[in-house]
């Protein structure tokens, strides 16, 4: 395979105030912010396999899968089903183009370097902060969900939800392997857990319950927030820059957790429409249902790990998109400061660890995850359409299934309630307007 070439925006001339000269450009394997900035250590790779592919089933068997079905159910009715085999379509699509990316790509940043590679600097920017705006506010839910399963007192909750915020970003803090180590962990509480309800409700008698009849509209609702739950594999491709053998390791690991993941919500969807239970805590409302109450505490245990899992999987991708996005100066170059101890982008998470700190203690998040599930679907499109643009050599799927994947990300993005899309789309605006005017720079795609 060819090493990759940094792309440049077609319109720009060498040394223009848009793009640097191609001999001062820098290579996204490069590990430093660009002239002019300070010079940072490079993040040690320290991953393998089963270790990413247990950071990306961390991130997807969070605490959607605890949570989803109740407002999924309320959406698609009796296609419920066929609205989580669109969702596992789109899901595969996304990952076969990032993947592809990634093995090409091998650093920091996810779809942010893809886009800038692949499209043009402004492509770029916007897929970081989609990725960012969307992700810090999921970090915020999922703190908030943490707590919610923890206890019903309401001050409380935003108090464990702080607490539970620090002690993720500090174990971030001390550096990836701890990461990783926490999340098996996690992991094999959680699948533990949802082995038990599997078994308790596959093993009653089904309850009959009439679901509302579909609409291709709310099918199309519903996959959008399965989605959501799916796209944790993102986390792997935007820690490329710690995997070993990265273009081997990231495509085998980002389609074994998307497998893993698939097949985990395909079962737990079977089982629970079994016993559907319109709550808040679908599962554990589900377990009551069959005489099993006993088991409520452990399916609650269960949903708070889950939660602790997401949240400390979200934290580690958004540090590194931050550091990627700062390298380039399009965020604050303080931000691209790689602690010489951990090698890890402690300023960069602990300016998110500030920010989810602030929102948990300020903010319901639970109305806004369709506004989350925009900014993932836009950060998505744009992988998808970088891949659509790899040459041959660097192909690993036909550009069939790039096309596929763009298709289906603004479809699903356009179903979600307008008021998320619209706040979505205005804060990226604004966040396109600041980077125009404290920049100078007009930026064009590559057409």
């Amino acid at each position: 395979m060819k090493s990759p070439t940094p792309a440049s925006d077609p319109g720009a001339q060498p040394g223009s105030a848009d793009q640097p000269a191609p001999s001062d450009r820098p290579k996204p394997s490069d590990q430093r912010v660009p002239a002019g900035g300070s010079v940072p250590a490079g993040l040690a790779r320290r991953l393998g396999l089963s270790d990413a592919v247990v950071i990306g089933v961390g991130s997807m068997v969070g605490a959607g899968v605890f949570a989803v079905w109740t407002p999924a159910a309320h959406a698609a009715g009796n296609g419920l089903l066929i609205g989580l085999l669109i969702a596992a379509v789109v899901a595969y699509c996304n990952a076969a183009s990032s993947a592809q990316l990634a093995a090409v790509y091998p650093v920091s940043g996810g779809t942010y370097i893809y886009g800038r590679e692949r499209l043009g600097n402004w492509w770029g920017f916007t897929a970081g902060s989609a990725f960012i705006l969307g992700k810090t506010a999921s970090c915020a839910a999922m703190a908030l969900t943490f707590a919610t399963y923890v206890t019903d007192v309401g001050w409380l909750r935003r108090v464990i939800a702080l607490v539970a915020v620090i002690a993720l970003a500090t174990v971030n803090y001390r550096g990836v392997t701890r990461t990783a180590r926490l999340t098996k962990v996690l992991v094999t509480c959680t699948l533990a857990v949802l082995a038990l309800i599997l078994v308790l409700l596959f093993a009653a008698h089904p309850q009959h319950h009439q679901l509302a009849e579909a609409s291709a509209y709310g099918v199309l609702q519903s996959a959008g927030l399965l989605f959501f739950a799916f796209a944790g594999y993102a986390r792997i491709a935007t820690m490329g820059e710690e995997v070993r053998e990265p273009a081997k390791t990231i495509p085998r690991a980002i389609s074994l957790a998307l497998l893993i993941a698939v097949s985990l919500y395909l079962l737990v969807a079977l089982a629970w429409l079994r016993h559907p239970a319109s709550t808040a805590a679908p599962l554990a409302a589900a377990v009551d249902a069959v005489g099993a109450a006993w088991a409520s505490p452990i399916v609650r245990v269960g949903a708070a790990l889950a939660s602790l899992g997401a949240l400390l999987a979200l934290i580690a991708g958004i540090g590194r998109t931050s550091l990627a996005m700062a390298r380039n100066r399009d965020l604050p170059t303080w931000l691209a400061a790689v602690h010489p101890k951990y090698q890890v982008p402690h300023h960069a998470e602990l300016a998110l660890a500030a920010v989810v700190g602030v929102l948990v203690l300020t903010t319901d998040l639970r109305g806004v995850i369709g506004f989350s599930s925009f900014g993932v679907l836009l950060y998505y499109a744009i992988a998808n359409a970088s891949a659509f643009t790899q040459p041959a050599e660097q192909r690993r799927w036909p550009r069939a299934v790039n096309v596929l994947g763009l298709i289906g990300c603004v479809v699903l993005a356009v179903t979600l309630p307008w008021t998320s899309a619209v706040v979505a789309a205005a804060l990226l605006a604004v966040a396109l307007l600041v980077r125009r005017l404290t920049t100078g720079r007009a930026g064009s795609a590559r057409s």
